[in-house]
């Protein structure tokens, strides 16, 4: 089990904007962080904690917005496209370059998400019940198909649809007193915002078999052997401090590991980063052949074959 962590006090967390439920909380979190090179890492933080940042229909058309936000700095082919003024002037614009990592987090310390809003689930109509499950599926897909790395950052609970979230994103990192679980089937229906197609592919049918149809929690160090988590973080209770400031700790540090997930993948070339997530997506030779046509003519390919010669860390700018 890697060492515990802890936040590293050289990280500026810096709000960008928000969304607001009815009583001004801000439904998601935006902050970005300076990246590596170039660009930065955007962090998105649900934010509901009355519901355990379950998912309603408001929560969910701001994570939307969100993601959105996040194709339109990308064309089809994963290239960066000039940035978009959001507010006027140089407002929302990042000049030295775009988002290259996402993180989704929790501002909560007791829960990372707990899935649908069930309170509000049980008044919907039937057309109103497809309706969020096609937009819950549809941002849970356009969070899957985002050209750049996409991280989740849990460090208390992630059921149902919390887990599906984080099952839509490329890497998870959990603190080892997180557990997880799709407890659908003792509600009477099946994970159904791509549950029961993102897990075997992540860690094999019989093992998204057992967990899918007992409907069990899995406690981290378990999700960590399963292939689930791709990251833990040991937290190891202080004498005297009560079992809430344990889960602030736990919330900071998986957040913290996050962050150094992000940047460790952002030193590399975005071009290169781009290419190689589309590449391992589709596993396949002639993918990879068309990849590497790609990165070999940037001018970040000709930097790192300069820097090499001598002996420096290259500097990229994604071209």
């Amino acid at each position: 089990m890697p060492p515990r962590l802890t936040p590293s006090p050289a990280i500026t967390l810096r709000t960008l904007r928000r969304f607001y439920s009815s009583a001004s909380e801000p439904l998601i979190r935006v902050t970005d962080l300076p990246a590596p090179n170039t660009g930065h890492i955007r962090v998105l933080e649900l934010n509901r904690p009355s519901a355990r940042n379950a998912i309603s229909k408001t929560l969910l058309a701001s994570l939307r917005d969100e993601v959105d936000a996040l194709h339109s700095q990308y064309g089809p082919n994963g290239e960066e496209l000039p940035p978009v003024k959001r507010f006027g002037g140089a407002a929302g614009v990042d000049e030295k370059g775009p988002t290259r990592a996402v993180i989704l987090a929790s501002s909560v310390d007791t829960c990372f998400c707990a899935g649908a809003d069930l309170k509000e689930r049980r008044g919907f109509s039937q057309q109103e019940t497809a309706d969020f499950l096609t937009n819950l599926r549809g941002t849970l897909s356009s969070i899957s198909n985002l050209p750049i790395p996409t991280i989740s950052a849990i460090s208390s609970i992630a059921l149902g649809g919390g887990l599906e979230l984080a099952l839509s994103t490329h890497f998870r990192v959990l603190s080892s007193n997180a557990s997880i679980g799709l407890p659908e089937t003792r509600l009477g229906i099946i994970p159904g915002a791509g549950g029961t197609h993102r897990l075997p592919a992540l860690i094999g049918l019989s093992r998204a078999r057992d967990l899918i149809l007992t409907g069990r929690r899995v406690a981290a160090p378990e999700a960590y052997f399963l292939g689930i988590a791709d990251r833990l973080v040991e937290i190891v209770p202080k004498d005297g401090r009560d079992g809430s400031a344990m889960l602030a700790d736990a919330r900071r540090a998986a957040l913290s590991e996050a962050v150094r997930l992000a940047q460790e993948i952002c030193e590399g070339g975005p071009i290169g980063v781009r290419a190689a997530l589309q590449a391992v997506a589709w596993a396949r030779e002639e993918v990879e052949n068309k990849m590497y046509e790609r990165v070999v003519n940037t001018e970040d390919r000709d930097e790192a074959l300069k820097a090499f010669q001598e002996k420096r860390k290259p500097i990229f700018k994604g071209r």
